[in-house]
């Protein structure tokens, strides 16, 4: 697997090659890293030519390791003004390992109508070619890709946007197919939907190895690489996290946020939430079970994965309304809403998807909105609505589908919980101060899987050592994200990298140690920061919203009150390693 695609649009070239020696030992996350630093002008236009979509594997893509198929989606963020990577479960990694390829650089933009065209990359064994599908043009996330998969079949693998990614609207995120071929694993922040509908590129399309036995992905050392393996299984399968997301998705953090007063309510106001219990892992897994037909309370992503944290949500008749619905989407449209209903936050979940937008960023927005009092907390009604008007391409639509730092913006709001532009996930930084530490610090805007601290055993309300903590979360989720990895296998791994570093070496025949491997995460975080300084993001930046510093959080009596000093110096820590490096 050390081949990439190079898609010029512009020119309507597609070329397969050789992988860059310089890049042979990078996947995932820090492949997109290295190569946006490399090739994209920082302070470019995040929607213009020079920006550019990069899609990788990890470095565990395609192999038996489960939970190894995440795919990473990197560009210039529209959302951020600096570099991003989104990354999604489903079947895109896996299918595009097959093919021996570990990346596919998108650069230019189509002439003509692009995305109008419907402009698909068909990518196959011997490399691949742009095919206009003008039919797709226009189509819902579910509509588009029940069109790819009549005319590519059930094996292909997808990537594609909705009209938000047409209209190139800055919360447009981009769609990748589970196990089962649904269109619902999502590189859902940041807004690289819309740097794709600006290239003009509606979809790709990666279609199955034309020879099934393709020896690409063999390890190199294959009995050294099965006992790892085994005792990687055994370690993820029994571990009680495991076991806890298995039973009740991640829904099963509102009850842990809940007790911990950080669940986000009407807007970041409290952290407690009357009605949490309605919308917790018990009672979903509850509805699930009672109406059965098509609803699972356990669903993998990808194939061969052991959490299966996911669910297939039905209706009263069994009829699925939406897979999965997660902690986040939960937290960020429901909670945070003022919504207390499953069916409702299912319902804003599906049509959320169909337009092709990051339900965590558009909860948000329509929380600030409803602060505004131009909808209605506890609205799930009048919160769907708003949704459609999305892709209606309205005026509240356009104002969502951007984000929530320009709802608030447009609707004359400051105090609006967002860092770099994107919308905090959901957990109250206030409640949390190392998650607020990554919130505040991370290239990549406020996003919890770019290092959560939730787990560790330290008191969370507490300003003591948190920065500490976030740095060395952050560099563990660099790293995991550059493999591929699911951020829930992390916790049976604990710190323990030795197993990984085996997976790695038996695979590829290497012989790193694990500070070798450790360093992958460091640089990745490296390059990212210094991405962010060439495009003019400074330590002005690295910083949260004043209302959280002076507003105490109700359930907790805190404020964010991490000392700022410290925040600069973890991101100069990363600064440092990039220039000791280069």
């Amino acid at each position: 697997m050390e081949m990439w695609l190079r898609v010029d649009l512009g020119k309507r070239t597609v070329v397969r090659q050789p992988l860059p020696d310089k890049y042979r030992r990078l996947g995932g996350r820090g492949l997109t890293a290295a190569i946006l630093l490399d090739e994209v002008p920082p302070a470019g236009d995040p929607l213009g030519e020079e920006n550019k979509l990069v899609l990788a594997v990890g470095l565990l893509g395609g192999t038996a390791v489960p939970a190894s198929g995440r795919l990473s989606a990197g560009a210039k963020s529209p959302l951020t003004g600096g570099i991003k990577e989104s990354n999604a479960g489903g079947t895109t990694a896996q299918r595009l390992a097959s093919l021996g390829l570990r990346a596919v650089v998108v650069e230019g933009r189509a002439t003509g109508t692009g995305v109008k065209d419907g402009l698909v990359l068909e990518i196959g064994s011997s490399g691949g070619r742009l095919v206009e599908c003008p039919d797709l043009a226009g189509k819902g996330i579910y509509a588009a890709s029940g069109m790819l998969r009549d005319r590519y079949g059930a094996r292909a693998a997808q990537v594609l946007i909705g009209p938000a990614g047409e209209m190139q609207l800055h919360a447009a995120c981009i769609a990748n197919l589970d196990k089962d071929g649904v269109p619902s694993r999502m590189c859902g922040r940041g807004g690289l939907g819309a740097v794709m509908g600006g290239k003009g590129l509606k979809a790709m399309v990666v279609l199955p190895p034309d020879t099934p036995d393709s020896p690409v992905n063999r390890p190199a050392r294959p009995e050294e690489f099965k006992q790892a393996l085994r005792e990687f299984i055994a370690m993820v399968k029994d571990h009680p996290v495991t076991l806890t997301y298995t039973r009740f998705g991640t829904a099963a953090m509102v009850a842990r946020t809940q007790a911990l007063g950080i669940l986000p309510t009407r807007n970041f106001t409290t952290g407690r939430f009357e009605e949490a219990d309605r919308i917790g892992g018990e009672e979903l897994a509850s509805v699930i079970t009672r109406r059965g037909g098509a609803g699972a309370t356990t669903h993998a992503c990808m194939p061969g994965c052991i959490v299966k944290c996911s669910n297939i949500y039905p209706d009263e008749s069994g009829r699925p309304i939406v897979s999965p619905l997660e902690y986040e989407t939960i937290g960020l449209m429901g909670s945070n809403c003022g919504i207390g209903d499953l069916d409702a936050i299912a319902r804003m979940n599906y049509l959320a998807n169909d337009v092709g937008v990051d339900t965590i960023e558009v909860g948000a927005a329509l929380a600030v909105t409803m602060g505004a009092e131009r909808l209605r907390f506890g609205d799930g009604a009048g919160a769907a609505s708003a949704i459609k008007e999305i892709a209606e391409g309205t005026g509240l639509g356009q104002m969502l589908g951007n984000g929530a730092a320009a709802t608030a913006k447009a609707l004359g709001v400051s105090r609006v919980p967002v860092a770099k532009g994107q919308s905090f996930a959901s957990f109250d930084p206030r409640g949390i101060k190392g998650l607020g530490v990554t919130f505040a610090t991370s290239p990549q805007g406020a996003d919890h899987t770019a290092g959560h601290t939730i787990r560790a055993e330290v008191d969370h309300r507490s300003p003591e050592g948190q920065a500490r903590l976030s740095h060395q979360a952050q560099i563990k989720s660099a790293l995991y994200d550059s493999l591929g990895l699911c951020m829930f296998v992390t916790p049976p791994l604990g710190t323990d990298r030795s197993l990984v570093t085996r997976l790695i070496n038996a695979h590829y025949g290497w012989t790193l140690n694990d500070a070798e491997v450790f360093e992958m995460g460091i640089q990745t975080l490296a390059r990212e920061v210094t991405f962010n300084r060439r495009a003019g993001l400074t330590s002005a930046h690295d910083r949260l919203p004043e209302f959280l510093r002076t507003e105490r959080l109700p359930s907790t009596g805190t404020v964010f009150d991490v000392p700022q000093e410290e925040l600069d110096g973890l991101v100069e820590d990363f600064l440092n390693k990039y220039r000791q490096g280069a």
